[in-house]
């Protein structure tokens, strides 16, 4: 059976299974060119096809990430899509990616910021996760990327503020450690217990760092 014809869509199903079963087979068998089959229909002009390819594509960078890290750029691309199921599944493979292949992400930092301000909460969350993988990579990307995480960390709601210091605390080092701690100590106040205590345990990851 051709490649694409094994995708949600095609079998009549409106759950996800197919597409994590279509990944999972894609990946066990490190087909290349399957892989491309399904990359190349991101841009079909049925909208509920690219859905499915998105999802087999991110749920291939969960499992082997080296397998979609050719198309990133496609993936950057589809971040100022119209069609909001493409703009997150494309931060999710960005995100799986993104410490294996920081050099070719950290020319589009400024798309992935962009995508990150109007985006829905899942792309923020990989928006997130992805800048501060770019961001742990070498010191100079760091440098760059830092002074927006931690201003994201100061402004973005306070229920994702444990998610994001989690997310976050793999870019923290010497030189960035203190600002870090700072600004999730400034955030505590008031909040729940739950969350504080996610929160005092990225502080204690950050100040081993």
């Amino acid at each position: 059976m051709p490649v694409l014809d094994q995708i949600a869509y095609f079998q009549q199903r409106r759950d996800e299974a197919p597409n994590q079963e279509l990944a999972r087979d894609l990946t066990e068998r490190r087909d290349h060119a399957g892989v491309r089959e399904i990359a190349e229909n991101l841009a079909n002009d049925n909208p509920q096809i690219q859905s499915d390819c998105v999802k087999v594509l991110y749920e291939i960078g969960y499992r082997e990430p080296a397998l979609i890290a050719a198309y990133a750029p496609t993936f950057v691309d589809l971040l100022g899509s119209r069609n909001n199921r493409l703009v997150w599944g494309s931060m999710i493979a960005l995100a799986t990616i993104a410490q294996i292949a920081p050099d070719m992400l950290f020319a589009h930092i400024t798309v992935i910021q962009q995508a990150i301000e109007r985006g829905s909460v899942i792309t923020v969350d990989n928006g997130i996760k992805t800048l501060a993988r770019i961001a742990a990579a070498n010191a100079a990307y760091n440098q760059v990327i830092f002074p927006y995480l931690l201003h994201h960390l100061d402004t973005c709601r306070p229920k994702d503020i444990p998610q994001h210091a989690e997310s976050i605390v793999v870019a923290v080092n010497t030189g960035n450690q203190r600002a870090f701690i700072a600004a999730l100590v400034q955030r505590l106040a008031g909040m729940p217990a739950s969350r504080a205590a996610r929160l005092r345990t990225v502080i204690r990851v950050a100040e081993q760092r």
